[in-house]
């Protein structure tokens, strides 16, 4: 399977603007510039779209896993944080907050620690990855 995304840019980095198109079209000309990921323009950024893949495929793995290991997830959130200092991205912050009837908070822990290390999008990143796993009832 091979998914993919362009990216369009006119101008100079901080005077310029680019738009970015995926091959869904979720992303259609969507813009992007240097006001978008320094400051606060309008628009998205690279590190927002790691982030919402980061939190999307994490999410999805740690569905897989505990459906594998018997649990119904009733809800499962991820927020994802990636920082980048110094031009160089250097950590990926995973936070869950789960609603999963009948699981021990160390099945829990041991499944979202597995998801974290094993996720494609994990896998992908040379960075550091943290979680912090909640479950609620």
């Amino acid at each position: 399977m091979k998914r993919s995304a362009k990216a369009v840019w006119k101008g100079t980095v901080k005077d310029g603007s680019g738009v970015l198109t995926t091959q869904s079209t979720t992303l259609d000309e969507t813009q992007y510039s240097f006001k978008s990921r320094f400051e606060e323009g309008v628009g998205t950024n690279p590190e927002e779209l790691l982030a919402a893949a980061h939190a999307g495929c994490f999410t999805m793995k740690t569905s897989a896993l505990l459906t594998e290991a018997g649990y119904n997830p009733e809800t499962l959130e991820t927020d994802c944080k990636i920082s980048l200092v110094d031009g160089k991205i250097t950590l990926s912050e995973l936070t869950l907050t789960a609603k999963i009837p009948g699981i021990s908070e160390d099945d829990f822990q041991k499944i979202a620690k597995d998801a974290k290390e094993n996720c494609p999008v994990s896998q992908a990143f040379s960075f550091e990855k943290t979680l912090t796993a909640t479950l609620v009832s």
